[in-house]
Parts: C-alpha cells; sequence; structure tokens
C-alpha cells in the first residue's frame, strides 16, 4: 500500500511539473522544484524571463496558483521564482532554445543553429559544452551530430558538475532530439590544479626538504 501511495505521489508531482512547464512554455524556464512544508507546497521556478511568468500585476501566477488549487488538488501552493542570471550556463534553456531555432527555421539550419548557440556559451566564458542534435538531419536517416569545444569531462566526480539536459524540436520531417552538456565557470573542479607563486614555493619548499634528507 506503501509503495502504492508513493508511486502516486511521484505520477502526481510529475504531472503538476509537467503541467507548469506546459503552461509556461518551452523556452522560458529551466526546471521546477516542489518543496513541501508545514502550511503549503512550495514550487520554485527557475527562470531568465520572470517577468513573463508573473505576468502584469502577476496575474499569470495568480491564475497558475488556482489551477494547481483546483486541477490537481493543492492545498496550498506557493508559488517562488528563482531568476537565472546567466541562460548560457543552463543547459536546459540552451536546449530548449535550440528547438525552438529549429522548429522555426527548419532542421536544414541545424549547423547554424548549433555553431551559434555553442558561440553564445563559450563567449559567455564556460569551460567547455557539447551539444547532441538527433534525427532526420538533413539526410533520409536519422543519425546524430556532435557539436563540441572547450573542457567537458565525462567519467569520474568531475562530470556530476556538468549540467545536462534534454529538450526535442518537432519539425516537418520529423522529431529532433537535442542534448546539451555545459560546464560552467564556476564549477567547483576538484581535479583541478592552479598554479600559483604560492604551489610554486610550496613545491620548491618540498624539494629542498627531499635533498636535505638525502645528505
Amino acid at each position: 500500500m506503501d509503495e502504492r501511495k508513493t508511486v502516486k505521489f511521484k505520477k502526481d508531482e510529475f504531472a503538476v511539473k509537467e503541467y507548469i512547464k506546459k503552461f509556461v512554455g518551452k523556452g522560458k524556464l529551466s526546471r521546477v522544484r516542489i518543496e513541501y512544508t508545514p502550511v503549503g507546497e512550495k514550487i520554485i521556478i527557475s527562470t531568465h524571463k520572470p517577468g513573463l511568468i508573473i505576468g502584469k500585476g502577476g496575474e499569470k501566477i495568480m491564475e497558475l496558483t488556482g489551477i494547481l488549487k483546483k486541477q490537481f488538488k493543492l492545498e496550498n501552493p506557493h508559488l517562488e521564482i528563482d531568476e537565472i542570471t546567466q541562460p548560457e550556463f543552463d543547459a536546459q534553456i540552451i536546449a530548449d532554445e535550440i528547438a525552438l531555432s529549429l522548429e522555426r527555421f527548419g532542421p536544414l539550419k541545424f549547423k547554424v543553429v548549433a555553431y551559434k548557440a555553442l558561440e553564445k556559451i563559450m563567449r559567455a566564458g564556460a569551460l567547455g559544452a557539447e551539444l547532441k542534435l538527433s534525427g532526420k538531419l538533413p539526410s533520409a536517416r536519422a543519425r546524430t551530430w556532435r557539436f563540441a569545444q572547450g573542457y567537458l569531462k565525462k567519467t569520474g566526480e568531475s562530470a556530476n558538475v556538468v549540467d545536462r539536459a534534454q529538450s526535442r524540436a518537432e519539425t516537418k520531417p520529423g522529431t529532433v532530439g537535442i542534448k546539451t552538456a555545459i560546464l560552467s565557470p564556476y564549477a567547483i573542479l576538484k581535479d583541478k590544479i592552479t598554479i600559483n607563486e604560492e604551489l610554486i614555493n610550496k613545491i620548491k619548499s618540498q624539494a629542498k626538504g627531499l635533498e636535505q634528507t638525502k645528505k
């Protein structure tokens, strides 16, 4: 019985998140988090376009709150906006932007769209990025195209700090899958070594200590 309740709870939570994404629209938000508090449900929407989500005088937020209460039976949903100040480092926003561009301009321009997105990410200061587009691009047979630049760890503990996301574009020839991976300049890399004066002096000191030990 507990397992059934847990499954239903997760399904309901997923339905709420998907509805919010659909209500807001593709390319306008990154992720939705739900936190449960004694006074109700706190729903945090991460976005780089808070004005579009809040609406004039908060009308869109109020409308969404009412729908969540009525349609999803949430007791006291409280919506919060988490503004993303540097969307170039957000994998979901970039993936959705690529999807929207492909839907607008068509899959034949996929290379232009991908290279522009990659340039935008790297120009903002990202350490590395990888974009993968899968589908009928541009031939009749489906294949995957990869666009990458910079440093991007794929294995080990450092791979956990890479922001990854996926989206899809519904084009006339068919569906195009988009996968993005971005390593932000603010990511903490435990295997990264910064060579500065302090490190050089430390190495010199250790080297002198070894020489004296040998003597």
